[in-house]
């Protein structure tokens, strides 16, 4: 068995968690995120999902640019994009968390000869009030699919990832708190830990010698 050379983290869930949940409920957090932004832009959250469109997904994806899903929003809400990005950053901000004690886990082990690295779904409003630059700069290698232009669980986001790291599948260990994520990590040979809660992953890796 080859030994551990690289450890990927998932964001929403993992390094970043809900603030109002003992659990880590990724998409009720989301959720609590669009419902914010519907409310103080003053419309229903269907109203909302109807403006938003496909723009979202297809920021996620990749498919367009950070300019033109601003574009698509502001005109769709009547915004200005200044004020579209500081209300997402500040209900992104408002509901996740920094995981520092992950963080700090995550950088003790750089010291220690580990790699690691991001690998996230984000879409472009998301990601850097989720992961400051303060620690995604401290990270070997950041994997966005809103800048890769594709997402989880595709194999080839995982694959490119590896070759960035230079590593093969079973010498990273990759951890994301959602199962077909995993499942599809797990389909090309990688290592991986289903997230929970810090004590159920610093539990599992001291099993793994890590």
């Amino acid at each position: 068995m080859k030994e551990v050379k690289a450890l990927i983290f998932d964001i929403g869930g993992v390094l970043a968690i809900g603030s109002n949940l003992k659990s880590v409920g990724k998409h009720l957090n989301t959720k609590s995120v669009h419902e914010s932004v519907a409310n103080k832009i003053g419309v229903s959250l269907d109203q909302y999902f109807d403006a938003l469109d496909s723009a979202y997904a297809r920021s996620i994806e990749g498919k367009i640019s950070e300019e033109e899903l601003l574009n698509i929003l502001s005109t769709n809400f009547h915004l200005s994009k200044k004020k579209i990005r500081s209300l997402f950053s500040f209900e992104y901000k408002r509901v996740f968390k920094q995981n520092k004690e992950l963080y700090q886990f995550a950088f003790k082990k750089k010291k220690e000869g580990y790699k690691i690295a991001i690998l996230s779904d984000q879409w472009h409003l998301s990601y850097l009030p989720l992961v400051p630059k303060k620690y995604s700069s401290r990270f070997d290698l950041v994997v966005l699919s809103c800048l890769e232009g594709m997402r989880k669980p595709d194999p080839k986001i995982y694959r490119r990832t590896l070759r960035r790291l230079k590593i093969s599948p079973e010498e990273s260990l990759f951890i994301d708190n959602q199962k077909w994520n995993i499942l599809a990590a797990e389909k090309i040979k990688m290592k991986t830990i289903l997230f929970k809660n810090n004590k159920q992953l610093f539990k599992q890796l001291k099993l793994m010698g890590i």
